[in-house]
């Protein structure tokens, strides 16, 4: 059975990104919980910006997992990525993630690289990036699967990102890697500016699919957009997905809003009781 998450940002400086809760763990994790989501994602600014002790009692205490953790705030924040051409900004892009990786592993979740691959820059050849790329989600992949949990590499679209944009390209990499630990994040906002056919991108890599992020076109919750839903939800059913549902979207209109809708839409796609 998929499951319902909702994401909480923790990182001032991204005030206007795609994350449904705003406020610390103390408050979103309740109200969370209240709405019946399985999960929380986090997107924190480091691995030590959240107590894990506080934050397993919180999960305990709402009876509530942590799905997945993000790093984004690497990037962000310090500038760090995968492809960069200088080895030391690379070297401390791979310590950053790997913190990231044990934080979330005490929880049994796992890190996601999204915006911490980079981009080909300028004067850099494709091979030369990709190399770069692969060379850090090995290292990371074996880390993460030496902690008993899963890497998670996320395609972004091509506004976002020239590494690579489709769940199909991004699957062919995979291919390519030494480890074997590093999955698919299929995120529904991304595939909509790229994939021809959401369902039909889940369908062919649905062996590598192992995150989902909910969102509609507009990167709404689901429902306030014009993504068709239908034919995801079947595919995502039909290939036997049993990971996660996790709403990285704008908290539109606002955040407790934009959590109850997310919910309504998360049962109607997936015919939950």
């Amino acid at each position: 059975m998929i499951k319902s998450c909702a994401t909480i940002a923790l990182v001032p400086e991204i005030k206007t990104g795609p994350w449904i809760y705003w406020d610390g763990p103390d408050i979103s994790i309740p109200k969370a919980a209240k709405l019946s989501f399985d999960a929380v994602e986090l997107f924190t600014a480091s691995a030590d910006a959240v107590d894990p002790e506080q934050l397993e009692q919180l999960c305990d205490a709402n009876k509530i997992k942590i799905a997945a953790v993000g790093t984004g705030a690497g990037k962000v924040l310090h500038g760090l990525t995968l492809t960069n051409p200088d080895k030391h900004i690379r070297q401390k892009a791979v310590a950053f993630i790997s913190e990231m990786v044990t934080f979330g592993a005490r929880f049994g979740a796992p890190a996601i690289i999204g915006s911490m691959q980079g981009n080909v820059e300028s004067g850099i050849e494709r091979k030369q990036a990709v190399a770069w790329l692969a060379e850090g989600l090995n290292e990371l992949g074996r880390r993460a699967q030496e902690q008993g949990v899963r890497l998670i590499y996320e395609p972004l679209n091509r506004y976002e990102t020239n590494m690579f944009n489709q769940l199909g390209m991004a699957a062919d990499f995979l291919e390519t890697l030494d480890s074997g630990n590093v999955v698919l994040l299929a995120d529904l906002f991304h595939m909509n500016i790229e994939e021809e056919s959401i369902a039909g991108a889940i369908r062919e890599n649905a062996r590598h699919i192992g995150h989902l992020h909910f969102a509609d076109s507009n990167r709404r919750p689901v429902g306030m957009g014009h993504t068709d839903m239908k034919d995801i939800a079947r595919a995502l059913t039909d290939i036997g997905y049993t990971g996660y549902a996790s709403a990285e979207a704008l908290p539109w209109p606002d955040p407790d809003a934009a959590a109850e809708q997310t919910m309504r839409a998360f049962k109607e796609c997936f015919s939950v009781a």
